[in-house]
C-alpha cells in the first residue's frame, strides 16, 4: 500500500534498523523492488530523481505505474514513493501527482533560504498527508545532474531544519554518490554523533549507499539512521547481469532476444541486490 515515509521511519528509529530507499528508472525496476519487498515483509521507499521521473514520462507515469502495480501484484508492505533530491517546483509537481513523500534539497541555497523553502514544503506536504525528506550539507558526487561537493554538515543546522517539523534529514558526513574512490576517508561518525545528539527522535538519511563497507552501514544506523538511499548498486548489477547474458551469445538463441528474456538476469540481479541491502539494513520482517 503507499503511505507516506513518516511512520516507517519513525519505527526503524525506534526499532534500530534502517528502512531502504532504492531508486527506480523503469518498469522492471520498480516490480523487483515491490516484489522482493513483498517476499521480504519489509517497508521500502522507491525513489525518483526529476532526471528519473522525465525518463519516464513524468511525475504523473510514475505515480500511476506505481499505483496500478501495487494493486495488481498485491503489495501488502507499506510502500513511499518519494521524490529525490527535488527541487522547490519539483517537489510541488511531484506532490500534485500523487507521490507519497518529497526530498527537497535546498542545501545549496544559504541556511535562511533553505530554512524559508522547507519550511513551505512542509506546511503545504503535511496538509496533504505528504511525508517530506530536507538536506542540511551538500552530498558528495553528482545525482541526475544535482553536483554536491560533499560538505559536512554543521549541527547546528541541522536542529534548526530539524525544529522545523520535517520528517526526515539528510546531512553530509563524508558521503558521496556513486562509486566512492579509493582514496575516500569513510563516514564522519563524529560528525553525526553530534547531529544525533541535536535532532533526537528525527529520522536521519543516509544518501550514497551503494559502496559503504557493512561495519559503517551498522554503525550509522546504531547513531540515528533510519533511511539509507541505494541506486548506483542496483545499476551496477542490472549491467553485469545484463552483459553476461549478452556475452554468452543468449540472446541469440531462439527467442532469446525477447525483452523479457533480455531482462530477466538483470531483474534477478536488482532482486538480489535489494534483499541483501534488507537483511544489512534490517528490515526484513518489519512491515507490521
Amino acid at each position: 500500500m503507499l503511505v507516506s515515509a513518516t511512520e516507517m521511519l519513525k519505527k526503524a528509529k525506534a526499532g534500530h534498523y534502517a528502512v531502504g530507499q532504492f531508486n527506480i528508472n523503469n518498469l522492471e525496476w520498480t516490480k523487483s523492488i515491490l516484489q522482493t519487498a513483498q517476499e521480504l515483509n519489509s517497508p521500502v521507499i522507491l525513489g525518483v530523481s526529476e532526471g528519473a521521473g522525465k525518463y519516464m514520462c513524468g511525475f504523473n507515469t510514475v505515480a500511476d505505474m506505481t499505483k496500478a502495480m501495487i494493486e495488481t501484484l498485491g503489495i501488502t508492505v507499506p510502500v513511499a514513493l518519494h521524490l529525490d533530491h527535488g527541487t522547490y517546483d519539483g517537489a510541488y509537481k511531484a506532490m500534485k501527482a500523487g507521490f507519497s513523500s518529497v526530498m527537497f534539497d535546498g542545501s545549496h541555497y544559504a541556511i535562511d533560504e533553505n530554512i524559508e523553502k522547507t519550511k513551505q514544503i512542509i506546511a503545504d506536504a503535511h496538509a496533504a498527508g505528504i511525508s517530506v525528506e530536507a538536506e542540511v550539507g551538500a552530498i558528495g558526487g553528482e545525482e541526475d545532474g544535482v553536483i554536491g561537493g560533499g560538505e559536512v554538515a554543521d549541527p547546528d543546522e541541522c536542529k534548526m531544519i530539524a525544529d522545523l517539523g520535517v520528517d526526515m534529514l539528510a546531512a553530509g558526513i563524508g558521503n558521496i554518490h556513486g562509486k566512492y574512490p579509493a582514496n575516500w576517508t569513510g563516514l564522519r561518525f563524529d560528525v553525526l554523533e553530534k547531529i544525533q545528539e541535536k535532532t533526537g527522535e528525527m529520522p536521519l538519511v543516509l544518501h550514497g549507499g551503494t559502496g559503504i563497507p557493512a561495519d559503517m552501514i551498522r554503525k550509522a544506523i546504531s547513531l540515528g539512521v533510519s533511511k539509507i538511499n541505494v541506486n548506483t548498486e542496483c545499476q551496477l548489477a542490472f549491467a553485469a547481469a545484463t552483459r553476461t547474458y549478452i556475452e554468452a551469445g543468449k540472446d541469440l538463441e531462439g527467442k532469446g532476444f525477447d525483452p523479457r528474456k533480455l531482462l530477466a538476469p538483470g531483474v534477478e540481479a536488482i532482486k538480489a541486490t535489494v534483499k541483501e541491502k534488507m537483511e544489512l539494513f534490517g528490515s526484513i520482517g518489519k512491515a507490521d
